[in-house]
């Protein structure tokens, strides 16, 4: 019998600040969300952040390419959204509704000149 053990492998994560909502709920916390929780420092693991950043961007600028073919006289030159990211590494855009009370990172996609 062979009693060796595989080393553990430890995920990137960065910290974060978030809003803990309720303890033991990973997805319920935000960066600093509305929520009436404590804020507290935690690691959001890099792999499901990456994913799911790279996929919000994708459909975004699909999105955007979009809007600027339609041209027009209000053609699209810049787009700035808000998001916070939750302690499980999730990404959640954060609408005009959502913005009031609650800080968020924001993206900036801006046309090359």
């Amino acid at each position: 019998m062979d009693n060796t053990t595989e080393p553990e492998v430890i995920e990137p994560s960065l910290p974060f600040w978030v809003t803990v909502a309720e303890e033991g709920d990973d997805d319920s916390m935000g960066l600093f969300g509305n929520g009436g929780g404590e804020p507290a420092l935690r690691s959001v693991p890099l792999g499901p952040l990456r994913k799911n950043l790279a996929e919000t961007v994708d459909a975004l600028q699909q999105l955007f390419e979009d809007a600027a073919a339609r041209g027009g006289t209000l053609p699209l030159a810049e787009a700035q959204l808000s998001f916070q990211v939750t302690a499980s590494g999730g990404v959640q855009l954060l609408g005009t509704g959502q913005v009031q009370g609650t800080r968020g990172l924001t993206l900036v996609f801006k046309r090359p000149s």
